[in-house]
């Protein structure tokens, strides 16, 4: 069976949760979400989502999080690890603090959005069941998180690793463009669309046999793999900028993430499939 109630809860209304949370509800869901930005309460009642101000901590969580979470039956959670720059937090700490209220609360599933960064960059193809080895520091840290809800019997998880994250106004050529000594030209992208993001997460909540889509770990990757150099040189061309020059003396390092156990399971097709 599908969901019994249509109230679902998203901490992390943000580049995705937000248009998620939009596409929720005019599929009939009634959706809480939560910011920790202040000046966003307004934009997120602007688009009739429930509007809760939360901030994650390693120690304790500042907002009204029973609230954010009551009657709620599903949890979508999507908060990256902040590990770029100098950030150093501990996401598996924030986890820790969080888990116990879903514990306690109406929540029965949750679905967590992690990286297909669990994954080494070992030139390997790669399916769910390739054991994952994680070569950053927010990769170590989504993998025990993962660990954190999967072993949870109080409610059941699911996994959702994404790829590179684009979309109409997110894009990594804007950043390449122009730059020289790019390494790894012969690896495969690994991207999915922001829409394909979307309506993965609106399939598996929507799915009529519940028994198939929780307690399991989907690869989320359009199953589009030209080699960066061939993928990041086109685009530069169409969106006229300047082409990235990649660094050739050294060997690439990557992999190729598939999705077949997600297109099957849900039947789903990339809208965004060529990217």
């Amino acid at each position: 069976m599908a969901i019994s109630n249509k109230n679902i809860s998203i901490l992390g209304c943000g580049w995705l949760g937000l248009p998620l949370a939009t596409v929720l509800i005019s599929n009939n869901f009634s959706v809480k979400g939560s910011t920790t930005s202040q000046n966003k309460l307004s934009v997120l009642e602007e688009n009739r989502i429930q509007p809760f101000l939360l901030s994650l901590n390693e120690n304790e969580i500042i907002g009204n999080i029973d609230a954010f979470l009551e009657n709620s039956e599903v949890l979508i959670i999507d908060i990256p690890p902040k590990l770029r720059g100098n950030a150093t937090e501990n996401f598996v700490a924030k986890i820790k603090t969080l888990i116990p209220f879903i514990e306690t609360s109406s929540v029965t599933k949750v679905l967590f959005v992690s990286s297909t960064s669990v994954y080494a960059d070992d030139n390997s193809i790669v399916t769910e069941e390739t054991t994952p080895k994680p070569e950053t520091e927010g990769g170590k840290q989504l993998l025990e998180a993962e660990k954190l809800f999967q072993n949870n019997k109080n409610f059941q998880t699911t996994i959702l690793r994404f790829g590179g994250l684009i979309g109409e106004d997110r894009h990594p050529i804007k950043f390449l463009a122009g730059r020289e000594n790019i390494e790894n030209p012969d690896g495969a992208i690994n991207l999915i669309h922001q829409k394909d993001c979307i309506g993965i997460i609106l399939k598996i909540i929507c799915h009529t046999e519940s028994d198939e889509v929780w307690n399991e770990t989907f690869n989320a990757v359009s199953p589009f793999h030209p080699t960066r150099e061939e993928y990041y040189t086109q685009k530069a061309i169409e969106l006229n900028l300047t082409s990235p020059k990649f660094n050739k003396e050294k060997p690439s390092f990557g992999k190729e993430i598939l999705s077949e156990k997600l297109i099957k399971t849900l039947d789903f097709t990339f809208a965004k499939s060529d990217l």
